[in-house]
């Protein structure tokens, strides 16, 4: 991986390297989605390329939804697709040096915290911490594979990730996702990590 992450991933979308984009949002996310009431909550999706999660949301009636990737191609391209959703919402930039301080009720994750470097889970873990308001939540999925070491996506399992968030949060959800899109069927574990 490139030394400079924001080349490293635009360049991924510009050449249409987006192996983990399935083009929609994925089952576990969606049926999740459909499950929150408050459609008024502060939702960060972070690392979020085409975020065809933030654009679900959005046309569900979420109205604080968030995005934020470092990448500006998929940024780009998002408001090319989703012309209706709020600019000021649109974040070119790097996740780990957002100023929010408890700030959002929600961060979603997916297909972003493979793609970090695993020597910053724990920061990720913090910094999570750092942005969600009193109760806040990550939800979301994990991978439960080796998947790489050495490039994204970097793999991982579910005591690994314990050992990141385990004082920082309550395990509301940490299990094998059942309802898994088939290539990551039994591959995903399921999450909702509220904040202590």
């Amino acid at each position: 991986m490139s030394n400079n992450p924001k080349e490293y991933w635009d360049n991924r979308y510009l050449k249409h390297q987006t192996g983990w984009d399935i083009g929609y949002v994925s089952t576990p996310l969606k049926v999740y989605f459909d499950q929150l009431e408050n459609k008024n909550q502060r939702i960060l999706i972070p690392g979020a390329g085409n975020s065809y999660e933030a654009e679900y949301l959005h046309q569900h009636g979420f109205t604080n939804v968030y995005v934020v990737d470092i990448a500006p191609t998929p940024i780009y391209e998002f408001k090319k697709r989703v012309p209706e959703f709020p600019k000021e919402h649109l974040i070119l930039g790097d996740f780990f040096e957002l100023p929010q301080q408890n700030y959002f009720d929600l961060i979603v994750e997916q297909t972003f915290f493979c793609a970090i470097p695993p020597s910053f889970r724990r920061t990720y873990a913090e910094k999570c911490h750092s942005l969600l308001n009193k109760s806040g939540k990550i939800s979301g999925l994990l991978f439960n594979d080796a998947l790489n070491s050495d490039r994204p996506p970097y793999g991982g399992n579910k005591e690994e990730y314990v050992g990141y968030f385990a004082d920082l949060y309550n395990f509301k959800k940490f299990a094998l996702a059942y309802n898994s899109i088939p290539p990551r069927k039994g591959r995903e574990l399921f999450i909702i990590f509220e904040k202590i």
